[in-house]
Protein backbone atom coordinates (compact mmCIF):
# COMPACT_ATOMS: atom_id res chain seq x y z
CA UNK A 1 0.00 0.00 0.00
CA UNK A 2 2.87 2.15 0.79
CA UNK A 3 4.46 1.78 -2.57
CA UNK A 4 1.30 2.23 -4.14
CA UNK A 5 1.10 5.73 -2.69
CA UNK A 6 4.67 6.48 -3.32
CA UNK A 7 3.89 6.08 -6.96
CA UNK A 8 1.29 8.00 -6.94
CA UNK A 9 2.79 10.58 -5.49
CA UNK A 10 6.12 11.07 -7.76
CA UNK A 11 3.59 10.34 -10.82
CA UNK A 12 1.96 13.38 -9.77
CA UNK A 13 4.50 15.37 -8.80
CA UNK A 14 6.25 14.93 -12.32
CA UNK A 15 3.22 15.16 -14.00
CA UNK A 16 2.53 18.53 -12.25
CA UNK A 17 6.21 19.62 -13.21
CA UNK A 18 6.18 18.79 -16.52
CA UNK A 19 2.51 21.07 -16.94
CA UNK A 20 4.09 23.96 -15.35
CA UNK A 21 7.06 24.10 -16.90
CA UNK A 22 4.72 24.07 -20.45
CA UNK A 23 2.58 26.68 -19.08
CA UNK A 24 5.37 28.63 -18.17
CA UNK A 25 6.84 28.61 -21.54
CA UNK A 26 3.61 29.29 -22.57
CA UNK A 27 3.01 32.45 -20.42
CA UNK A 28 6.12 33.70 -20.86
CA UNK A 29 6.80 34.87 -24.80
CA UNK A 30 10.07 36.87 -23.49
CA UNK A 31 11.56 33.46 -22.35
CA UNK A 32 10.70 31.68 -25.59
CA UNK A 33 12.35 33.60 -28.01
CA UNK A 34 12.35 30.78 -30.42
CA UNK A 35 13.67 32.31 -33.51
CA UNK A 36 13.24 29.29 -36.61
CA UNK A 37 13.09 31.10 -39.87
CA UNK A 38 16.34 29.47 -40.75
CA UNK A 39 15.91 26.33 -39.10
CA UNK A 40 14.18 23.01 -40.38
CA UNK A 41 10.58 22.60 -38.65
CA UNK A 42 10.76 20.63 -35.33
CA UNK A 43 9.27 16.63 -35.64
CA UNK A 44 5.97 16.28 -34.57
CA UNK A 45 6.85 14.59 -30.89
CA UNK A 46 9.49 17.28 -30.38
CA UNK A 47 6.52 19.82 -30.66
CA UNK A 48 4.81 18.25 -27.91
CA UNK A 49 7.65 19.14 -25.65
CA UNK A 50 8.84 21.81 -26.68
CA UNK A 51 7.80 23.90 -23.89
CA UNK A 52 9.35 22.11 -21.25
CA UNK A 53 12.27 22.12 -23.50
CA UNK A 54 12.81 25.89 -24.13
CA UNK A 55 11.91 26.50 -19.95
CA UNK A 56 15.19 24.08 -19.49
CA UNK A 57 16.99 25.42 -22.20
CA UNK A 58 16.75 29.09 -20.50
CA UNK A 59 17.00 28.77 -16.73
CA UNK A 60 19.96 25.60 -17.46
CA UNK A 61 21.50 25.03 -20.76
CA UNK A 62 22.15 28.71 -21.26
CA UNK A 63 24.56 29.07 -18.23
CA UNK A 64 26.51 25.92 -19.30
CA UNK A 65 30.45 26.24 -20.03
CA UNK A 66 30.89 27.29 -23.49
CA UNK A 67 33.29 24.98 -24.38
CA UNK A 68 30.80 21.80 -23.95
CA UNK A 69 28.20 23.54 -25.44
CA UNK A 70 30.74 24.08 -28.36
CA UNK A 71 31.51 20.43 -28.74
CA UNK A 72 27.77 19.61 -28.63
CA UNK A 73 27.42 22.40 -31.88
CA UNK A 74 30.08 20.39 -33.83
CA UNK A 75 28.15 17.11 -33.14
CA UNK A 76 25.44 18.41 -33.80
CA UNK A 77 26.73 20.40 -37.46
CA UNK A 78 28.68 17.08 -38.09
CA UNK A 79 25.45 14.95 -37.95
CA UNK A 80 23.41 17.90 -39.68
CA UNK A 81 20.79 18.39 -36.46
CA UNK A 82 22.15 21.45 -36.39
CA UNK A 83 19.55 22.60 -38.69
CA UNK A 84 17.05 21.45 -36.74
CA UNK A 85 17.89 22.49 -32.36
CA UNK A 86 20.98 24.07 -31.39
CA UNK A 87 23.38 23.10 -28.13
CA UNK A 88 21.47 24.24 -25.75
CA UNK A 89 17.92 22.32 -27.14
CA UNK A 90 19.72 19.30 -27.60
CA UNK A 91 21.11 19.18 -24.25
CA UNK A 92 17.05 20.56 -22.90
CA UNK A 93 15.99 17.80 -24.92
CA UNK A 94 18.07 15.10 -23.17
CA UNK A 95 17.28 15.96 -19.42
CA UNK A 96 13.48 15.66 -20.83
CA UNK A 97 13.95 12.76 -22.11
CA UNK A 98 15.41 11.51 -18.87
CA UNK A 99 12.53 13.24 -16.72
CA UNK A 100 9.97 11.25 -19.04
CA UNK A 101 11.63 7.98 -18.47
CA UNK A 102 11.75 8.55 -14.79
CA UNK A 103 8.39 8.93 -15.51
CA UNK A 104 7.04 6.20 -17.64
CA UNK A 105 9.34 4.01 -15.11
CA UNK A 106 7.50 4.73 -12.07
CA UNK A 107 4.34 4.13 -14.10
CA UNK A 108 5.22 0.79 -15.19
CA UNK A 109 6.10 -0.55 -11.51
CA UNK A 110 2.94 0.94 -10.67
CA UNK A 111 1.11 -1.15 -13.15
CA UNK A 112 3.16 -4.19 -12.65
CA UNK A 113 2.91 -3.64 -8.69
CA UNK A 114 6.92 -3.85 -8.17
CA UNK A 115 9.23 -2.11 -6.45
CA UNK A 116 13.03 -1.73 -8.01
CA UNK A 117 14.91 1.62 -6.90
CA UNK A 118 17.95 0.50 -9.57
CA UNK A 119 15.24 2.10 -12.11
CA UNK A 120 14.90 4.94 -10.56
CA UNK A 121 18.49 5.06 -11.61
CA UNK A 122 18.73 3.56 -14.91
CA UNK A 123 15.93 5.06 -17.05
CA UNK A 124 16.63 8.58 -16.39
CA UNK A 125 20.40 7.73 -17.33
CA UNK A 126 20.23 5.55 -20.56
CA UNK A 127 17.30 8.00 -21.79
CA UNK A 128 20.22 11.09 -21.42
CA UNK A 129 23.10 9.37 -23.20
CA UNK A 130 20.10 7.55 -25.51
CA UNK A 131 20.50 10.92 -28.08
CA UNK A 132 24.01 11.00 -28.19
CA UNK A 133 23.93 7.48 -29.26
CA UNK A 134 21.11 8.28 -31.92
CA UNK A 135 23.69 11.68 -33.14
CA UNK A 136 26.64 9.14 -33.60
CA UNK A 137 24.16 7.33 -35.69
CA UNK A 138 22.86 9.75 -37.37
CA UNK A 139 26.42 10.99 -38.19
CA UNK A 140 27.26 7.32 -40.06
CA UNK A 141 24.52 7.55 -42.05
CA UNK A 142 24.98 11.67 -43.35
CA UNK A 143 28.48 9.92 -44.10
CA UNK A 144 27.20 7.59 -45.94
CA UNK A 145 25.09 9.53 -48.21
CA UNK A 146 27.34 11.77 -48.58
CA UNK A 147 29.89 9.60 -49.85
CA UNK A 148 27.57 7.93 -51.93
CA UNK A 149 26.21 11.11 -53.77
CA UNK A 150 29.70 13.16 -54.38
CA UNK A 151 30.22 11.39 -57.53
CA UNK A 152 27.24 12.53 -58.86
CA UNK A 153 27.39 15.97 -57.77
CA UNK A 154 30.51 16.34 -59.11
CA UNK A 155 29.55 15.16 -62.56
CA UNK A 156 26.98 17.86 -62.67
CA UNK A 157 29.48 20.77 -61.34
CA UNK A 158 31.94 19.32 -64.02
CA UNK A 159 29.73 19.10 -66.79
CA UNK A 160 28.49 22.71 -65.97
CA UNK A 161 31.91 24.04 -66.22
CA UNK A 162 32.96 22.57 -69.18
CA UNK A 163 29.87 23.82 -70.46
CA UNK A 164 31.42 27.47 -69.77
CA UNK A 165 29.52 28.14 -66.73
CA UNK A 166 32.19 29.53 -63.78
CA UNK A 167 31.96 27.38 -60.42
CA UNK A 168 28.84 29.55 -58.83
CA UNK A 169 26.45 28.48 -61.54
CA UNK A 170 27.92 25.10 -62.05
CA UNK A 171 27.04 24.81 -58.26
CA UNK A 172 23.71 26.25 -58.70
CA UNK A 173 23.05 23.90 -61.57
CA UNK A 174 23.73 21.23 -59.12
CA UNK A 175 21.76 21.99 -56.35
CA UNK A 176 18.71 22.13 -58.71
CA UNK A 177 19.26 19.11 -60.65
CA UNK A 178 21.40 16.77 -57.96
CA UNK A 179 19.60 14.25 -56.00
CA UNK A 180 18.14 15.41 -52.14
CA UNK A 181 20.54 15.06 -49.41
CA UNK A 182 22.85 16.58 -47.08
CA UNK A 183 25.49 17.06 -50.01
CA UNK A 184 22.48 19.09 -51.83
CA UNK A 185 22.48 21.03 -48.59
CA UNK A 186 25.53 21.66 -48.10
CA UNK A 187 26.09 23.27 -51.78
CA UNK A 188 23.23 25.49 -50.71
CA UNK A 189 24.94 26.71 -47.70
CA UNK A 190 28.10 27.40 -49.90
CA UNK A 191 26.22 29.55 -52.29
CA UNK A 192 24.38 31.49 -49.28
CA UNK A 193 27.98 32.10 -47.89
CA UNK A 194 28.89 32.94 -51.59
CA UNK A 195 26.44 35.52 -51.47
CA UNK A 196 27.31 36.82 -48.21
CA UNK A 197 30.46 37.84 -49.48
CA UNK A 198 32.86 34.88 -48.23
CA UNK A 199 35.39 33.95 -51.37
CA UNK A 200 35.06 30.58 -53.01
CA UNK A 201 37.83 28.90 -51.20
CA UNK A 202 36.49 29.92 -47.71
CA UNK A 203 32.98 28.63 -48.44
CA UNK A 204 34.44 25.67 -49.67
CA UNK A 205 36.57 25.08 -46.35
CA UNK A 206 33.58 25.73 -44.09
CA UNK A 207 31.76 23.10 -45.99
CA UNK A 208 34.47 20.08 -45.51
CA UNK A 209 35.06 21.73 -41.83
CA UNK A 210 31.19 20.97 -41.40
CA UNK A 211 31.27 17.23 -43.00
CA UNK A 212 34.67 16.24 -41.86
CA UNK A 213 34.19 13.51 -44.72
CA UNK A 214 37.65 12.74 -46.14
CA UNK A 215 36.19 12.43 -49.81
CA UNK A 216 34.70 15.80 -49.03
CA UNK A 217 38.14 17.55 -47.85
CA UNK A 218 40.04 15.91 -50.58
CA UNK A 219 37.61 17.76 -52.95
CA UNK A 220 37.99 20.83 -50.83
CA UNK A 221 41.74 20.80 -51.13
CA UNK A 222 42.45 20.20 -54.59
CA UNK A 223 39.39 22.92 -55.26
CA UNK A 224 41.28 25.38 -53.08
CA UNK A 225 45.21 24.31 -54.75
CA UNK A 226 43.83 25.20 -57.96
CA UNK A 227 42.09 28.33 -57.53
CA UNK A 228 45.64 29.27 -56.06
CA UNK A 229 48.03 27.66 -58.51
CA UNK A 230 45.06 29.31 -61.22
CA UNK A 231 44.90 25.78 -63.02
CA UNK A 232 42.35 24.91 -65.31
CA UNK A 233 39.01 24.33 -62.98
CA UNK A 234 36.86 21.96 -65.40
CA UNK A 235 39.95 19.25 -65.53
CA UNK A 236 40.70 19.62 -61.43
CA UNK A 237 36.91 18.92 -61.19
CA UNK A 238 37.05 16.06 -63.74
CA UNK A 239 40.40 14.50 -61.75
CA UNK A 240 38.41 14.78 -58.97
CA UNK A 241 34.57 12.81 -60.20
CA UNK A 242 36.32 9.73 -61.51
CA UNK A 243 38.81 9.52 -58.35
CA UNK A 244 35.83 9.47 -55.78
CA UNK A 245 34.15 7.60 -58.50
CA UNK A 246 36.89 4.65 -58.61
CA UNK A 247 37.01 5.01 -54.77
CA UNK A 248 33.15 4.44 -53.93
CA UNK A 249 34.01 1.25 -56.77
CA UNK A 250 36.65 -0.05 -54.42
CA UNK A 251 34.82 0.46 -51.18
CA UNK A 252 31.73 -1.54 -52.47
CA UNK A 253 34.94 -4.25 -53.59
CA UNK A 254 36.22 -4.22 -50.13
CA UNK A 255 32.09 -4.41 -48.84
CA UNK A 256 31.58 -7.92 -50.95
CA UNK A 257 35.13 -9.24 -50.36
CA UNK A 258 34.24 -9.00 -46.48
CA UNK A 259 30.85 -10.39 -46.66
CA UNK A 260 32.33 -13.78 -46.72
CA UNK A 261 34.14 -13.08 -43.26
CA UNK A 262 31.47 -11.54 -41.12
CA UNK A 263 28.85 -14.45 -42.60
CA UNK A 264 31.21 -17.12 -40.32
CA UNK A 265 30.16 -16.19 -36.78
CA UNK A 266 26.37 -16.61 -37.94
CA UNK A 267 26.92 -19.78 -39.74
CA UNK A 268 28.61 -21.36 -36.62
CA UNK A 269 26.27 -20.39 -34.32
CA UNK A 270 22.99 -20.15 -36.43
CA UNK A 271 22.70 -21.72 -39.16
CA UNK A 272 25.28 -24.87 -38.85
CA UNK A 273 23.30 -26.06 -35.59
CA UNK A 274 20.02 -25.93 -36.82
CA UNK A 275 21.07 -27.83 -40.15
CA UNK A 276 22.59 -30.79 -38.22
CA UNK A 277 19.74 -30.44 -36.03
CA UNK A 278 17.14 -31.04 -39.18
CA UNK A 279 19.83 -33.69 -40.74
CA UNK A 280 19.89 -35.73 -36.96
CA UNK A 281 16.89 -35.65 -36.29
CA UNK A 282 14.90 -38.72 -38.64
CA UNK A 283 18.72 -40.68 -38.28
CA UNK A 284 18.06 -40.07 -34.09
CA UNK A 285 14.09 -41.24 -34.65
CA UNK A 286 15.30 -44.27 -36.79
CA UNK A 287 17.66 -45.44 -33.74
CA UNK A 288 15.02 -44.85 -30.88
CA UNK A 289 12.49 -46.81 -32.34
CA UNK A 290 14.64 -49.70 -33.23
CA UNK A 291 15.56 -49.59 -29.82
CA UNK A 292 18.91 -48.43 -30.07
CA UNK A 293 18.66 -45.43 -27.56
Amino acid sequence: MNSIIFYIAALSIGICVFLFAWASILSSPEKADDNRDFMDPLPRLLKIVWGPVKMIEYYIASNLPFEYLDAIEQKLQKSGVSYVVSAEEFFSIRVVGSLISLLLSIYVMMVMDIFEPVFFLIAPILAFFFPLLWLSDTKKRRHKQVIRDLPVFLDFITMAVEAGLNLTGALQQSVEKGPKGPLRNEFSIILRDLRYGLTRSEALIRMGTRLDVPDVSNFVNAMTQSEKMGSSMASTLRIQSEQRRNERFQRAEKMAMEAPVKLVFPLIVFIFPVTFIILGFPIVMKFMSEGMF
